[in-house]
């Protein structure tokens, strides 16, 4: 199961939470009205976790440009980027880049807009519903998924907290990949609770 960790930003909290050795991914967000926002390279980036870049509707040479300077081995496409924009984003980036696309699920229904992604993508992030970009920090029903009979691998986001540990343990989908921890681990906006994400990566492996 991938572990992604994401709205990371404070130097020193992305080398704790690197060190643990139990988290994959780390994400940093590139979306001014974020309270997570990056708005320059910490004085730290992970080295044992994989860097992703979270971008909403950003240009082609924005991501790229943060590529090369954050080293970023997956992108997360958050916003209403198109299978075409996938595509020539590809083109921009490095051979081995994968990327991820964000998508909104409150019903059985908003899973027909994943098919047109379908080997477009590397990874579906399923996020729950809501206005605007920004998560809820809610959770949406994820016996929705068993509906999902695509062959992308999907990671699963939204309200996630410590209290879930038996909710992942028991989720069960041949496609599912991993979860995505961001705002009910943290103490601030961007600043994690290291022993908590520890103590509930413990439980759910």
């Amino acid at each position: 199961m991938i572990i992604k960790v994401c709205g990371m930003r404070d130097a020193d909290n992305i080398r704790q939470i690197d060190e643990l050795g139990c988290v994959d991914w780390m994400g940093f967000i590139f979306f001014p009205p974020s309270s997570r926002n990056v708005e320059r390279i910490p004085d730290h980036l992970p080295k044992h976790c994989k860097r992703v870049g979270v971008f909403v509707n950003a240009t082609l040479e924005e991501i790229r440009q943060r590529q090369k300077e954050f080293g970023f081995h997956l992108i997360q496409l958050h916003g209403d980027e198109t299978p075409d924009y996938c595509e020539q984003l590809r083109t921009f980036l490095p051979p081995k880049t994968q990327f991820i696309k964000m998508v909104q699920i409150a019903t059985a229904d908003d899973l027909e807009r994943v098919k047109s992604y379908d080997g477009m993508v590397d990874y579906f992030l399923f996020e729950t519903k809501c206005k605007g970009y920004g998560g809820s920090g809610k959770q949406f029903d994820w016996d929705i998924l068993q509906h999902y009979q695509g062959q992308t691998p999907f990671l699963i986001t939204g309200g996630i907290g410590a209290d879930d540990a038996e909710k992942v343990q028991t989720f069960s989908h041949p496609q599912w990949a991993g979860i995505d921890l961001n705002s009910r681990f943290e103490t601030a906006p961007a600043l994690k609770d290291v022993q908590l994400i520890q103590e509930f990566i413990k439980k759910i492996k």
